[in-house]
Order: C-alpha cells, then structure tokens, then sequence
C-alpha cells in the first residue's frame, strides 16, 4: 500500500504536466506508466487517441461479470494571470495542510486518487472485481474523450460510475446535473456605404430581431426541476459590422443554455431552428445556426442504488454526513449516460470550489482520505 508520500509524489506529478486543454498522452504516458508493473495480474491497459498528443485511457482490473467505472479528466483549464498565483501552478506547493497547483482540484487529485486506489488493491491482491478507469482528454472544452470513449463502446456495461470530479472536499455527491447548449447565430447581409443604406442589406439589424425574439421562446421551457431548478438562457457573445461608415455584411451572436432533464436537447434545437426559419421567410433575412458540443442533462435519482451505496460508504469515514445535490454545470457524466447498460453515475472527489482559480488546492488530508473512499467504495460495490 502506498504511504502518504508516494500519494503526493503521484499527484505532484500529474500537476507538473502542463495538460492545458491539450497534451494529455502525456497524462497518459504517465498513468499508464503506472499500471505497466502489474500487467502479469491481468492488467489491461487501451489507449484511445482523439488527436494527435491527445490520448484517453482505459484501465481494466479484476474479473467478474459486474464492473464499477472510476472516472478523472486529464486536461486542466488555462492558469490565466501567472502574477495572481503565489507559486508555480505547475509545480505543486504544500502550505498549511493544503496542496497548491492547477488541476489540484479540478481535477488531478481526484485523478490520483482513484489511480492510487486501484493500485492499491493490485499490490495487495485485493482486487474485489471488475473495475474499469476512464481517463478522459478534453473535458474541459467539450468532453471529446468520454464522447469518444462511449460512441466506440468502451463504457457499455459498467453498473456504477464514479467520476472523481471536486465534490466540496468529499461532503456532496453529485447525481444529476444540468446540460449545455451553445448556440451560433450568424447574419448575412450585404454591404453598402452608410450613406446609401437602402443598397445594402444590415445584417445586424436581422440579428438584432433574433436576439430579441429568442427571449420568449426560451422562457416558454419554465418546467422547474426539483433539484437543478430552471433552464437558464444567456446570450453573451455579439460581433458584426466593418466600420461606422458601411452597413453591416455579417453579424454573429452567441449565446448558452443551461439545459435540465425535463428538457432534451432535441427539443431546444427545434426551438432555436423554428425561431431562425421562420425570421428566414421575410425579404433579405439570411439566418443560419450552429451549436458548439451541446451536452445533454444528466438525469438521476438520490435514492438509486448506487447513491445510497456511495453515502453508507462515506458516512462510515467521514465526520460530516454526504450532501446529494445537483451541478449546474456539465462533466463527463453527459457523454457516459449514452453508453449501454442501466446505471448510475455519482459525482465526488475530493477538490473544493476553487476551480479554474488562480492558487487552485486541494486540502491534503481530504485527498489521503478519498483513496480510502475509493478503495471501501470498491468492496463494499462487490460486496452487494
């Protein structure tokens, strides 16, 4: 079994490769790197390229007919302002019981954590059963790799589903969590000097009839969700025109839905497509609309199974008891709920809510003690 430091050694290094929304074969090299040892013990190891230097992995352990699926993204978000970090983020840094370094919540040290778990149970023999570990490229800017990874199959049958993600230093599981639309509306008009506008077509001015007919449209879905509330609308993103003295020849706005299970994706794209033929059919309008790795919202139920395994679990470890709550935003927990198979997915790890921030951590003693979590998770899933 792995002492504390060799915990820290592995999650320092994870944070010492620079995974920014790219590089991830390097992540891994690394975890593969790990498992290689044990492949005398039935250890297979499936790299699954979604691009050149970006590759996922599976890891499958143990025999037997039900499997369990331990989940971590590799790819971390941008450090942003180097100035408004206290140190290196890519050189992980202990002050006062917490581990600093991007990724150390989001999500290397959940990463770490279930890797250590499972190498644990192979040193010692103590492998319970099947389990399978999803390492994942692209999470952060799409989910590349758990989409991948589920339309090739590699998901297909497991029966329980814990991704690693931050879950408030281990206090609350994730088992539901809201969608993602990302619309593209652009506008093409025809350009003309502003002197003689009736030459030209303003291709701000239809778009501008978009944005405002948008509104209403999405605030017909008002079906609340009991955990995760109302579908959210925002637009946040609008360009167009050339310079001040010419009618506009293109305009694009931009906006997000934040989706929830009442609603599948499906039924928003007909909305928007609707909205934009229908402003089509007027002289001169030229609309068209594209989406940007939309993500379904992941349904699930707090009293399933496999949730209430994950709370006896941790309630047995831990002081405080577990929180089951929704997300709103999207992990890869929207691709797997694709995969074959009847199962739940949970959300926990032991990252906080300092995600995407600069002087990201990790609390050291929570992180030493999800590998615990981990590790009876796994015994007590094979035990049912």
């Amino acid at each position: 079994m792995m002492n504390k430091q060799q915990q820290i050694e592995i999650l320092s290094k994870l944070i010492s490769i620079r995974s920014v929304n790219d590089h991830e074969a390097e992540v891994a090299d690394y975890i593969a790197s790990l498992f290689e040892p044990y492949k005398n013990k039935g250890v297979q190891i499936e790299r699954v390229t979604y691009a050149p230097g970006r590759d996922s992995l599976v890891v499958t352990i143990g025999k037997g007919d039900r499997i369990l699926g331990f989940s971590g993204h590799e790819d971390v978000v941008d450090p942003g302002d180097l100035e408004a970090w206290d140190s290196d983020p890519f050189k992980a840094v202990i002050k006062d019981g917490k581990l600093y370094g991007r990724g150390a919540t989001d999500m290397k040290s959940g990463l770490a954590a279930v890797i250590i778990a499972m190498l644990d149970m192979l040193e010692n023999d103590a492998v319970p059963g099947k389990i399978k570990l999803f390492a994942t490229v692209g999470e952060e800017t799409g989910e590349y790799g758990a989409a991948q990874l589920t339309k090739e199959g590699y998901v297909d049958g497991v029966d329980g589903m814990m991704i690693a993600e931050p879950g408030d230093s281990m206090g609350e599981v994730g088992f539901t969590s809201k969608g993602i639309v990302d619309y593209i509306v652009t506008s093409i008009g025809k350009g003309a000097h502003s002197s003689q506008p009736e030459k030209g077509i303003n291709a701000i001015d239809h778009l501008i009839d978009f944005a405002n007919e948008v509104k209403p449209v999405m605030a017909e879905f008002d079906k609340v969700d009991p955990v995760l509330g109302k579908l959210t609308h925002v637009q946040s993103l609008f360009n167009g025109g050339e310079q001040i003295n010419s009618v506009p020849a293109k305009a694009v706005i931009k906006g997000n839905i934040r989706t929830i299970p009442e609603y599948p994706n499906k039924v928003i794209f007909d909305a928007l497509e609707g909205l934009v033929n229908k402003l089509n059919k007027k002289p001169g309008y030229d609309l068209s609309i594209a989406y940007s790795f939309p993500e379904e919202a992941m349904p699930g139920d707090a009293n399933s199974p496999f949730i209430k395994l994950i709370k006896k679990v941790h309630d047995e470890m831990f002081d405080k008891p577990l929180v089951a709550s929704g997300q709103s935003g999207a992990s890869d927990g929207s691709e797997f709920l694709h995969a074959k198979g009847d199962f739940s997915i949970a959300l926990l790890g032991p990252g906080n809510d300092t995600s995407h921030q600069s002087n990201e951590y990790v609390d050291v003693d929570v992180y030493h003690q999800s590998v615990d979590f981990y590790k009876q998770l796994a015994q007590e899933f094979f035990n049912q």
